[in-house]
Formats: C-alpha cells, sequence, structure tokens
C-alpha cells in the first residue's frame, strides 16, 4: 500500500491536523477484525442509522459511548451454561467481545440506540447549532447612516452633539 502524505495540506491549512488523525484511525480500522459485520445508512439530509449484527448479545451485554466524536459500540456476551455441557458439531456464530469504533463529523449527535431480531440500531444526527449556522446580512439602501457630529465647546474640548 502507498502511503500518503498530508504535510503539504498543512502549509497553508490551519486545525486540519484532526484529519490526519482520521486517516491514521480509518487504516488501523481497516487492518482490524471484521466483527461484528454493519451497515451506515443515510435516512435523511442530516439523518444516519448505523446497524449491527450482534446476534447472541442482550441488550445489557452491548454499551454505547460517544466522546469527543467517537462513537464506541462494544459487546460482552453473558456467559450461558458451561462449555463442558454444550457440545457443537459446528460452531457459526461468533458470540466473542468485541468492540468497533466509529469517527463522527462534527455536531453528529446520537439520538438513541434499538435492538430487535439481532440487530442494533444506532441513530444519528446532524444538529448544527445556531450559532453555526449561516445567517443571511441585510444590504443596506446605500445612504450612509447618521454618524454624531462632533463640536468643539467654548474652552477647547470636543463634545459629540445629539
Amino acid at each position: 500500500m502507498t502511503a500518503f502524505d498530508p504535510s503539504p495540506l498543512f502549509r497553508s491549512a490551519i486545525g486540519f491536523d484532526r484529519l490526519s488523525r482520521l486517516v491514521d484511525s480509518a487504516r488501523a480500522a481497516s487492518e482490524g477484525s471484521a466483527y461484528p459485520p454493519y451497515n451506515i445508512e443515510k435516512t435523511g439530509d442530516d439523518a444516519y442509522v448505523l446497524t449491527m449484527a450482534v446476534a447472541g448479545f442482550a441488550a445489557e451485554d452491548l454499551e454505547i459511548t460517544a466522546q469527543d466524536n467517537v462513537l464506541t459500540v462494544s459487546g460482552k456476551a453473558a456467559p450461558t451454561a458451561p462449555e463442558q455441557e454444550r457440545r457443537f458439531l459446528h460452531r457459526g456464530i461468533a458470540g466473542r467481545a468485541f468492540e468497533r469504533r466509529f469517527v463522527l463529523a462534527d455536531h453528529i449527535q446520537v439520538q438513541g440506540a434499538d435492538l430487535a431480531n439481532g440487530l442494533l440500531h444506532v441513530s444519528l444526527k446532524r444538529e448544527v447549532p445556531e450559532a453555526l449556522k449561516p445567517r443571511r446580512i441585510a444590504i443596506g439602501s446605500g445612504q450612509p447612516a447618521e454618524r454624531p457630529v462632533i463640536e468643539g465647546n467654548s474652552n477647547g474640548q470636543q463634545a459629540l452633539a445629539a
């Protein structure tokens, strides 16, 4: 694989060093385990659903945390019957512990999570604060605004006239 060096991009950009960390974490994630499988679906302009196949896990076996633009989903299955009592001829359902990390874009918030039929659905939504949304600036008519007139008084000091 060819290494990508983003340092030329940082010569004229300020505050984008997070991009480098994002690329590094994506590379590390692609080299990691593919368990459990997941889908990411865009359900609206600013809405997404992350669906993970977590067969064999109950809601109390799963933990979802969001911190510093990173969503972490982890699971640790509760032990069932002792392994000595169970004899598998084929074991295809992986019930091993896992941890998946997803880097979230700015202003993506977790709305909630549901577990149904072995699928964990995590709802996400982009909520940009009002202070960061673009605002329309009114354009005046071209007439200069009325400015206060500065007048001199008898003792040489200047005062603002109303």
